[in-house]
């Protein structure tokens, strides 16, 4: 019998055009059987993270319903654009609510990266530095193989989002064949 291993997509980007978005959606058609997928609540409405409110009012419900998603997952991918070199602010802002949390979700959850952009290096800079904020809560980061989907308007279907680049399908599969092993040594 095949394990089977529930990963929740985080997309990183709000928008609903979005190129990561795009490229989460295609998760599932490029991924080995053993992996279902789930997407991840929406962080769009957390506030800004203020200790003050959680002193006042502990962690606001929809932070709650994120982390109890996250806690509840054998894996996770994010799929997440660059700005200005680093991590989009609203997903920091979540990563930073559920870092608080006693029982962090991301502590020991295996957790791999993609990201998708209009320049030449694919999201590379974003990537190193959302390795350090996961490292930070104690995510288990699979190395390799990396996805880096550059110029990706020449990757996507202009009308439909569909990913269409072949290599870029290719390195996708490979990734997801290796994220399932890597869910199960680490984890079983």
């Amino acid at each position: 019998m095949t394990d089977q291993f529930k990963v929740l997509v985080i997309c990183g980007s709000l928008r609903k055009g979005s190129y990561n978005a795009s490229l989460a959606r295609a998760l599932p058609s490029l991924a080995p059987p053993e992996l279902t997928f789930t997407d991840a609540p929406s962080f769009a409405g957390f506030p800004h993270y203020n200790y003050d409110i959680q002193a006042a009012s502990g962690f606001p419900a929809e932070v709650n319903v994120w982390a109890d998603a996250i806690r509840g997952a054998d894996g996770i991918v994010i799929v997440t654009p660059e700005y200005n070199w680093s991590t989009p602010g609203p997903l920091k802002n979540a990563l930073d609510w559920v870092s608080r949390m006693k029982d962090i979700p991301f502590k020991d959850k295996p957790v791999a990266l993609q990201s998708a952009s209009t320049g030449q290096v694919g999201g590379a800079r974003m990537q190193y530095h959302l390795r350090m904020t996961l490292t930070s809560i104690d995510a288990l980061i699979m190395g390799r193989p990396e996805v880096f989907v550059n110029f990706a308007p020449k990757k996507f279907d202009e009308k439909t989002g569909e990913l269409t680049d072949q290599p870029t399908k290719d390195i996708v599969k490979l990734q997801l064949a290796s994220f399932a092993k890597f869910i199960k040594r680490v984890t079983i």
